[in-house]
């Protein structure tokens, strides 16, 4: 069997909208990969669920300042001994950053995290006066 490689190089100007586009979304110039996320809200809240494979939780810090949340952390390359060639490294490892400005409506200092099986999700509930409510209809009697 022959494994075959091909190098796609891309084009300098395609690497330059990558960069700014990268930078308009508000990640860090010093992070080397940024991990794909999902935002869900419900009447309950928001969720923001993160893919961060191969990253220990111990290694993921998530912070909450000036109603910012960032989400940091580090996916470390595991050195191997290797006796056969190695033809392509496609995985990314390195630091990473995401950061998201939240809504007034974000109960702060209930928001929690969980991590399983390589995928972040952190909740962040809102505050009761953001939640909608029924309001009962009273009959007026004569």
């Amino acid at each position: 069997m022959f494994v075959t490689t091909r190098s796609l190089q891309r084009d300098p100007v395609i690497n330059r909208i990558f960069d700014v586009l990268g930078s308009l979304n508000g990640d860090s110039t010093e992070a080397t990969w940024v991990p794909p996320v999902d935002i869900f809200e419900d009447a309950e809240g928001l969720r923001i669920i993160a893919e961060v494979p191969g990253v220990k939780p111990e290694d993921v810090k998530i912070s909450l300042e000036d109603n910012v949340l960032t989400i940091k952390g580090a996916k470390q390359q595991v050195a191997e001994e290797r006796t056969e060639r190695v033809h392509r490294y496609e995985r990314t490892y390195g630091t990473f950053e995401r950061s998201f400005t939240l809504p007034a409506t974000v109960d702060a200092s209930n928001i929690k995290a969980s991590y399983e099986h390589g995928v972040l999700t952190v909740t962040l509930p809102k505050a009761e006066k953001a939640k909608p409510r029924q309001i009962e209809v009273e009959v007026a009697s004569k």
